[in-house]
């Protein structure tokens, strides 16, 4: 655990980095607001490096040491689940399975592991491959890009495309197996993880008695219990930068953002982001963003993955039979940013 320090009331502004916190300039996506400065509690905060990027949590209890004692538990609980789901680490069982693809035989997967895959895999089907988790070849292609300021060559686009597809991914749930059907495949659980994990230190501090409280994974919001004295966390949709976006009082909910109003790269005269279209295998070109919130971490992250992909309209249907799930689209127009809400409300 890397900090910890005592916080009275003030404004944070919460950077949300880039995938798998790769040094691209950081998206503001939101922050949050303690409204306590003329009261005598305080917030506990915390911090660690944990997935290629950085986690916070802000605890609202008046003894430290269980607060201590619960944030490095929380914190030990996302430490095991980098070791499962990070395509960074070679060792990792994610990085393990992607290597299985050359094999051609089912490989039997932890809980944890395959509970996130299928997850994943039902949001696949009904986005018609919006989300997908299996593009890991276009990720590393794009990056490589990204950092050599220079277009992948159209041949190693469609041959890394060549090797994505979520229907490449085939799980059995009575084995608790998966089978990756092409060789080469790679997984990138980089949409959907950190939600997951912070629903887990969620779980964990909880279980520690700790139920005011805030997980920032990344940029990927999960709330408990609202701070004393308050209705819930304010949470500023599109950041500070943005002044005519709303405050939310939220709790007992998650809040994830996806987008390239800021991030993005210019190669060979044209805009991309560092979000990747499945479909196309290029990287989005509309300046849009999107925030959502959803009762669970897993389901706010990889929802947010999904719309950016979908664009508003396709979104606005899909979230039609998303029970307690809102959008916020930001999309920087001539005139400045335009903010859509869609989704339910209650």
């Amino acid at each position: 655990m890397g900090c910890v320090t005592q916080r009275n009331g003030m404004i944070w502004n919460w950077l949300k980095a880039g995938m798998h916190g790769t040094p691209l300039l950081a998206i503001l996506a939101f922050s949050y607001v303690g409204k306590f400065a003329s009261m005598s509690f305080a917030y506990f905060e915390y911090h660690d490096d944990c997935m290629g990027t950085r986690f916070s949590l802000l605890i609202d209890h008046d003894d430290q040491a269980k607060a201590d004692a619960g944030a490095r538990a929380a914190f030990r609980e996302a430490k095991k689940l980098e070791l499962i789901f990070s395509d960074y680490i070679d060792h990792s069982e994610l990085s393990r399975f992607s290597d299985s693809s050359y094999s051609s035989a089912r490989q039997r997967l932890s809980e944890e592991l395959f509970t996130v895959l299928r997850y994943g895999q039902r949001l696949s089907r009904d986005t018609n491959g919006s989300f997908d988790m299996t593009l890991g070849q276009l990720s590393r292609l794009w990056r490589i890009a990204r950092f050599k300021k220079a277009m992948p060559a159209e041949e190693k686009i469609s041959r890394a495309l060549s090797m994505t597809g979520f229907r490449h991914l085939k799980l059995f749930p009575k084995t608790r197996e998966a089978l990756l059907t092409i060789p080469g495949i790679e997984m990138d659980l980089g949409g959907i993880a950190k939600g997951h994990t912070a629903d887990c230190m969620l779980k964990s501090l909880t279980a520690s008695g700790l139920n005011r409280c805030l997980i920032d994974a990344g940029g990927d919001l999960v709330l408990g219990d609202p701070p004393r004295k308050s209705q819930g966390w304010q949470i500023k949709v599109g950041g500070l930068d943005h002044s005519g976006l709303p405050y939310l009082g939220l709790a007992n909910c998650a809040v994830a953002t996806s987008g390239d109003m800021e991030q993005f790269v210019t190669l060979d005269g044209k805009r991309f982001s560092h979000l990747i279209d499945p479909l196309s295998g290029l990287g989005l070109t509309t300046r849009a963003q999107v925030t959502v919130i959803a009762p669970t971490g897993i389901k706010a992250d990889s929802l947010a993955s999904a719309c950016i992909v979908l664009g508003i309209e396709k979104s606005r249907d899909f979230l039609r039979s998303q029970r307690k799930t809102r959008a916020y689209f930001m999309e920087r127009k001539e005139q400045g940013v335009i903010l859509t809400v869609i989704g339910d409300d209650g």
